[in-house]
């Protein structure tokens, strides 16, 4: 079995890319781009589960790495959180809120 070598192999990495990119898209809907505040915290949000997750791998030791994964799960857990005050909010419809739910 091969080894990892990057964190931008790992498909835990990939997926915690593609729900920080998902997430910024739908912050610039114009309503939802408005809450400059609320913008800015589900955005820092998703970014903090890839970087930690990153970050983790970098410091080559299994310990630090699990610290560093608990740290984006519970990243994601805001994420997952925030969609739900997004969806309240009326700045996402229900599928997007729904694909935030399947992505986190």
């Amino acid at each position: 079995m091969a080894s990892i070598t990057s964190f931008e192999n790992l498909e835990i990495w990939k997926l915690a890319r593609e729900l920080c990119l998902y997430v910024r898209v739908l912050s610039r809907k114009e309503l939802f781009s408005k809450d400059f505040r609320f913008c800015g915290q589900i955005n820092s949000a998703a970014g903090s589960i890839m970087d930690n997750i990153a970050e983790g791998f970098e410091r080559y030791g299994n310990k630090e790495f699990i610290n560093f994964l608990y740290i984006a799960k519970g990243s994601n857990g805001e994420v997952r959180s925030q969609s739900f005050r997004a969806l309240d909010a009326n700045f996402i419809n229900n599928f997007e809120h729904s694909e935030i739910q399947r992505l986190t």
